[in-house]
């Protein structure tokens, strides 16, 4: 890849199949929402527990996911989706999160869904088009985000590897996956140069932790071993005996968890079907990176790119399902990659029915495998840690690019400043979405000293 300008319309005008598609998986998801069956926002599974058991209010469980969600929905889902032309799951997912824990009563909860579906698939569109005939085309500077976001994002397995397993071998990654960056743009020029890097990053990341899990459980397998005549001489041992006869509170919520999933697993199923089948319209990208190589056209990228970003939210998505008895709305996104490299829509609805029916039916085994493999749980935590540092800082910078090229110094001075002023405030808007927000404010504020002819808008 080149160049990182956008090769994809960005009008965001969709088609009848992939207006009705959304409109009926936002009247979907709300009602999953509403039954606390399953929610997008990872912040408000843990609360579903005290939800289904009736120890808390809808309404004190509706500020809870609004107040988690809101600013990722106007400050990163909306201006990502502007800028791309591609829809994300913060727009989509979390307002129906809100919208279905907010409805008093099962038909209102699609209704409601739906009707968010439609704002997103007709209002953004003329909201796009309003934007494009203004002065100052703050949505077109926006795309200058593309190019840090899909590059540095690349960088999340040598974070990770550094904080998990040391500065040498975080080194050791970085220069492994710089070279590879550069060869990808010399010999294959046409291939997204993160995506070879990234590979191989997350492979050694994996490959770190697994290696360190089978070594300690070799060592504990052999120091079992060492005190196995101890065992047999005092079978009677009363700690033995009570170890042995305890019952594991956690395996007994894990259970419970698992099985309220497994009695819904027909809708699930359906769920898992309409999420598939957006991905693979094309029209939808499941991160910031994933949005920018779909409006691309690169959609196997795309699928590698979600594919390591699932790796590291698995974990999470398990415990907290099984933990609260509420799934997430798009699984572990491994319907993401499976929906991007789909030849057509049939194809998709099927496969997306099985993945989803093979995470929620594994879902305690998946909880079991990871309680022995304690390297592997704790990188996909860097993981999480990493793919967030990396956004961030590609995401600011980004943004601060985007300012300069539609209002020069001036729009650096603007977005910067409501970028600090948000800090100094303490974090109104959450960081990821603080800057998106600020270049939105920012092409806000140029038009109107343009119409008071106080500003010249910069040339391209």
């Amino acid at each position: 890849m080149s160049s990182t300008v956008l090769t994809a319309s960005t009008g965001l005008n969709f088609s009848l199949a992939q207006q009705l598609t959304v409109v009926a998986l936002c009247a979907l998801t709300a009602f999953l929402a509403h039954l606390a069956l399953a929610v997008f926002n990872d912040g408000v599974r843990p609360f579903m527990l005290d939800f289904i058991q009736g120890r808390t209010t809808r309404s004190a469980t509706t500020a809870v996911s609004f107040g988690l969600s809101a600013g990722f929905i106007f400050g990163l889902g909306a201006p990502m989706a502007l800028s791309s032309g591609v829809l994300n799951p913060w727009l989509v997912f979390l307002p129906t999160d809100v919208l279905g824990i907010l409805a008093p009563k099962k038909w209102l909860a699609p209704l409601l869904g739906g009707a968010w579906g439609a704002v997103v698939v007709f209002g953004l569109a003329g909201a796009n088009e309003l934007a494009h005939e203004l002065p100052v085309d703050f949505l077109t500077a926006m795309q200058q985000m593309a190019t840090p976001i899909l590059f540095l994002f690349a960088l999340f397995p040598v974070l990770a590897i550094t904080k998990q397993f040391g500065r040498l071998r975080g080194a050791l990654a970085g220069g492994v996956e710089l070279a590879l960056v550069v060869l990808t743009m010399k010999v294959w020029p046409e291939v997204f140069a993160g995506a070879p890097a990234m590979a191989v990053g997350v492979l050694l990341l994996i490959g770190f932790a697994v290696t360190k899990d089978v070594r300690q459980r070799r060592a504990e397998r052999a120091a079992a071993g060492a005190t196995t005549s101890v065992s047999e001489a005092a079978p009677g041992d009363p700690v033995a005996v009570g170890a042995a006869g305890e019952a594991d509170p956690l395996a007994s919520l894990f259970g419970a968890g698992a099985a309220r999933l497994r009695r819904h697993l027909l809708l699930f199923m359906v769920l898992g079907a309409g999420v598939c089948l957006l991905a693979q319209l094309h029209v939808f990208g499941g991160g910031e990176a994933t949005s920018f190589l779909i409006a691309k056209g690169q959609y196997a990228e795309a699928a590698q790119v979600d594919f390591y970003r699932a790796l590291g939210f698995i974990p999470l998505i398990a415990t907290t399902a099984l933990a609260s008895g509420a799934y997430g709305i798009v699984g572990f996104t491994l319907v993401y990659p499976v929906g991007y490299l789909l030849p057509n829509p049939w194809l998709a609805v099927v496969c997306g029915a099985l993945v989803f029916a093979a995470e929620v039916l594994a879902l305690s085994w998946t909880g079991k495998v990871l309680s022995k493999l304690p390297s592997v749980r704790d990188c996909s935590e860097h993981l999480r840690g990493a793919i967030g540092d990396t956004l961030q800082l590609a995401i600011l910078f980004g943004s601060l690019m985007a300012a300069n090229a539609m209002g020069g110094g001036l729009g650096v001075l603007i977005a910067g400043g409501l970028y600090l002023l948000n800090e100094a405030v303490g974090r109104v808007v959450v960081r990821m979405a603080a800057a998106p927000a600020a270049v939105v404010v920012t092409g806000i504020v140029l038009n109107l000293l343009h119409w008071l002819h106080l500003f010249t808008p910069v040339k391209s």
